[in-house]
């Protein structure tokens, strides 16, 4: 988790050093603005370009009835300084059919370049941005004038005269701080859609789409997709980038509100804050599709509607916060920025920084940062999930463990012991080899315990189960089955080896040492051998290695006895009358 903050940290330090590149403007670069350095003219569409020193252009007011006519911009390069090396122009491209410039020379000439609604040819750069590079002339450059045919509204309109020998630097480093934020958008909505998908959370699905809504945005605005769909130039792009930006603040709302707790937040502000961002989401649709009346106010009015927005997901964040939820306060990390980022771009413009990419920038880099930050977060939470889920098996496979085993000895107690002889007993089976299964009881056991006490007895039976523990292996699997009986379960053992191998448990268990529990008394054991081949099941060869145990009893204790069968029944006998009889 720390590695993938630290990784997101350093993307954005290098996406903030990129921008911070971008946005210092070069020397030289002047913004062109409306009655300071261009003046305006109205006139029909029909009007040819060669008519332009006929126009009569007014350096006040505000331009009127130009949204079915034609806009045209004039800018005198005698009142600005003079850029080094020459000028270049750069328009934010907005929703026009046609822009054509106009470069006028001292000696009269007059130099024309044209982009159109679904043909900007070479003149598109990344960044929302058209250049206009002025012939190079032995004259100077005089004046230049732009035209625009069926403008959407001169508000949308941002200029720049920068030195020529800038304008590839922007381009450089405009696509490069573009290009790290939409790569960063996209690895983020892969990552929060593949979180989605496997843990089965909604709000992540939200915020995949909202990605996935930002990542379109930024990608119609910047123009890059103009490369590979040079037809969607201009108009359609502009409306087409509305509606992302729309759809993704109610994508965000809807996955900000969608991961706080029912129970956190009132029922009221919950719909009231989905209903503000379907509102927003919904408004996107008309918004977009307006080429005349009056834009600015309604994109003032649902200015208006996305702060109301805003400021309810606020409100849902900060009571589920005091509440204690995790994902709120990931929420108000994530949401941080972006706010902070709205706040200022309403209270000082900055459309003239960047180059002209002003506002749209900073919003996809804060788009960036809410993103990486969400992804982190949900990251961390099911990492913590992840670690309770491993701990909580760990407990389970624990519990289950000492369900398996003897809490005195260590060794599998009788559970455990035919869990772990069925796979033995199976294997026998398969390849055809003998099984044996070994009792061990420990003779007149009880007498130890009524003369020496029960922790001394205890204390005998771990000194002979940690002598018994030793045989433990692939081929033999060992257990106390209750009481002072142990069990020792081989295959692939038979005749003499078997014997032997019996009778080496016997000599080992009577060399035990018990001289500091019960001083020099000898501790011996009787063991019942059952072999059988071909292996029968647990419960049959039990009564087999049972019988041979009474008769090693029977026989005086402190021996060995076997029976070899070939699956035959075995007599059956009440065992504890027995044992009671022995005892």
């Amino acid at each position: 988790m720390r590695l993938l903050i630290r990784y997101c940290a350093r993307l954005l330090l290098a996406l903030g050093s990129v921008a911070a590149v971008v946005g210092a403007a070069p020397a030289g670069a002047t913004a062109l603005r409306l009655n300071q350095s261009m003046c305006h003219a109205v006139s029909s569409l029909d009007l040819s370009d060669t008519k332009l020193p006929e126009l009569r252009f007014s350096c006040t007011g505000a331009p009127e009835g130009y949204q079915q006519a034609s806009l045209w911009l004039h800018v005198d390069m005698s009142t600005l300084p003079a850029p080094r090396g020459g000028a270049a122009l750069m328009v934010h491209h907005s929703r026009f059919d046609r822009l054509a410039v106009a470069f006028s020379y001292a000696d009269g000439a007059v130099r024309w370049q044209q982009v159109r609604q679904g043909d900007y040819g070479m003149h598109w750069r990344a960044g929302g941005q058209i250049l206009f590079e002025p012939p190079e002339r032995s004259a100077p450059l005089t004046s230049v004038t732009m035209r625009f045919d069926r403008l959407a509204s001169h508000e949308l309109i941002r200029a720049h005269l920068l030195p020529a020998s800038e304008s590839s630097m922007q381009a450089a480093g405009m696509a490069a701080a573009v290009g790290a934020a939409l790569t960063l958008l996209l690895v983020s909505g892969i990552y929060s859609l593949s979180l989605a998908v496997a843990v089965r959370r909604q709000y992540l699905a939200w915020q995949a789409a909202w990605a996935g809504a930002m990542l379109l945005w930024g990608t119609i605005w910047s123009q890059i997709h103009l490369a590979l769909l040079p037809f969607m130039a201009g108009t359609l792009s502009a409306q087409i980038c509305t509606f992302l930006s729309c759809l993704a603040i109610a994508l965000a709302t809807a996955s900000a509100v969608t991961a706080l707790d029912r129970s956190g937040v009132p029922k009221r502000w919950r719909h009231v804050t989905l209903a503000l961002g379907l509102g927003v989401g919904l408004a996107g649709i008309p918004l977009a599709m307006m080429r005349s009346g009056d834009i600015d106010r309604w994109a003032d009015l649902l200015g208006l509607v996305i702060l109301a927005d805003l400021a309810a997901v606020t409100i849902c964040l900060m009571a589920a916060w005091r509440r204690g939820s995790t994902e709120a306060r990931d929420f108000a990390a994530a949401w941080g920025l972006p706010m902070a980022v709205l706040a200022f771009i309403n209270l000082v413009d900055v459309e003239d920084g960047f180059w002209g990419g002003g506002s749209k920038l900073t919003i996809l880099i804060a788009a960036t940062w809410q993103a990486l930050w969400l992804s982190a977060a949900a990251t961390r939470r099911l990492s913590q999930l992840r670690v309770e889920r491993d701990r909580a098996r760990l407990a389970e496979a624990q519990a289950r463990e000492l369900a398996r085993r003897d809490p005195l000895t260590g060794l599998p107690n009788r559970r455990g012991f035919i869990e772990s002889v069925s796979p033995l007993l199976e294997r026998a089976r398969e390849d055809d080899l003998p099984a044996a299964l070994l009792l061990v009881d420990v003779d007149r056991f009880k007498s130890i315990n009524d003369v020496y006490g029960h922790d001394a007895g205890d204390a005998v039976l771990c000194r002979i189960a940690r002598r018994i523990a030793r045989w433990e292996g692939p081929i033999c699997t060992v257990a106390r089955l209750g009481g002072e009986e142990f069990g020792l379960l081989t295959i692939g053992m038979d005749g003499i080896v078997l014997d032997r191998f019996a009778e080496s448990i016997r000599r080992e268990i009577a060399a035990c040492d018990h001289s500091e529990t019960i001083g020099d008394r000898a501790v011996t054991a009787s063991i019942g051998v059952a072999e059988v081949r071909p292996a029968c099941d647990f419960q049959r060869l039990y009564k087999i290695a049972d019988e041979a145990l009474y008769e090693a009893k029977h026989a005086g204790r402190n021996q060995v006895s076997l029976q070899r069968l070939a699956g035959a029944d075995v007599p059956s006998a009440d065992r504890a009358n027995r044992e009671a009889a022995l005892r």
